[in-house]
């Protein structure tokens, strides 16, 4: 709380340079310094009720939304064109069996403090035939931080990615550029000799606005297709990621 100097110009004590410690002489009781001590009390108080009367002392720092708008349903503005022209299809809503779940699935959460909205795509390659076994997962996310800047650790969350690793697999963190105010993609580079998909994250910070959208395949190994690389599916994210931001501040 800022607070009126007992010095201010002045000597020790309140008085001016070179006066005597009373209001009167230089015999006096020393009553003239407390005088000048209770008035920068009392005006140090006064400001004080001043700052919380006009909102002094609360954070003025507004949520940067950077012009993106809350979704009740994310996977409307998500770009799947990228992944349809790789050769991949949305499977059917009702799913490979009955019991299935609906394809895509989506979620939201509307708050005071944060904005959280999912979108999961369940694809499959074009033609391919029942014998095939092939999972690939597109799972997107978006926050609206209103009270909180993600920016100061939104680099160091995908950072400690770099330090899991276990004897067959472990992550590679890189910047990418030419989208939102900061973005980085993590690779999962897996040693193992059955090894036949790819896990890629794809993360972007605009403003108080996080974007995270995850790819994930597996395919079997007597599948007649074949899993796109690391570097083959952060092209296809990177497309799909540049225009659905695009789409979420309409």
């Amino acid at each position: 709380m800022p607070s009126i100097p007992l010095g201010g110009g002045y000597g020790p004590m309140g008085m001016p340079p070179g006066a005597p410690p009373t209001g009167s002489g230089g015999g006096g009781d020393g009553k003239g310094w407390l005088w000048g001590l209770g008035g920068a009390v009392v005006a140090s108080a006064v400001w004080a009720g001043v700052l919380f009367a006009t909102g002094g002392f609360e954070d003025e720092t507004k949520a940067d939304l950077a012009g993106y708008r809350y979704r009740t349903n994310l996977c409307t503005p998500t770009d799947t064109q990228p992944f349809e022209d790789a050769g991949y299809e949305k499977k059917d809503e009702s799913g490979s069996t009955s019991t299935s779940t609906s394809n895509p699935q989506h979620s939201s959460s509307e708050n005071a403090a944060l904005d959280s909205m999912t979108c999961n795509i369940d694809f499959e390659p074009s033609g391919s035939s029942s014998s095939d076994y092939s999972s690939v997962w597109l799972y997107t996310t978006a926050s609206l931080h209103k009270k909180t800047n993600p920016g100061p650790e939104f680099e160091a969350q995908y950072r400690s990615y770099e330090d899991q690793k276990t004897s067959t697999y472990s992550y590679e963190v890189s910047p990418v550029s030419g989208l939102g105010d900061e973005a980085y993609v993590v690779k999962q580079n897996n040693s193992s000799s059955s090894n036949t998909g790819a896990y890629v994250i794809l993360a972007v910070r605009d403003g108080w606005m996080t974007y995270q959208s995850t790819w994930s395949q597996y395919v079997s190994s007597s599948s007649s297709g074949s899993a796109k690389t690391p570097e083959e599916a952060t092209e296809l994210l990177k497309k799909s990621a540049k225009s659905t931001l695009e789409k979420m501040k309409e």
